[in-house]
């Protein structure tokens, strides 16, 4: 397996809300770090969002004003969860083709491994 030579989408974005890329060799840098670091606290955060979202949903007296706080809220932890999804997916390795040609091709599973 070889890994990925891209850019490293990182978990903020610049000022005017443009993403923000790391170029290194190392995932041990501080920067890399720091990345780290903050992916896990926004994932940490989106779990605690969702557990309080279970609980408004279900309380039937919740007003439309919580509701909308609460829509937002989920709107930007997702999208936060989402660039921790494609960044860390970026980094993933490369596997070696099977057939040549055929580069980007999803792994192949055999029949009995479905059942």
């Amino acid at each position: 397996m070889t890994p990925h030579n891209e850019l490293r989408l990182l978990p903020w974005s610049s000022p005017d809300g443009k993403p923000c890329y790391l170029s290194t060799d190392s995932n041990d840098g501080p920067v890399s770090r720091l990345a780290d670091t903050t992916e896990a606290a926004q994932l940490e955060a989106g779990q605690e969002l969702l557990e309080h979202a279970m609980e408004v949903m279900a309380d039937a007296e919740s007003d439309p004003a919580e509701l909308r706080v609460l829509a937002r809220d989920l709107t930007e932890t997702l999208r936060d969860t989402l660039r921790v999804a494609v960044s860390r997916g970026h980094r993933l390795p490369t596997l070696p083709s099977a057939v040549p040609g055929e580069e980007d091709a999803a792994p192949r599973l055999p029949a009995a491994a479905f059942g």
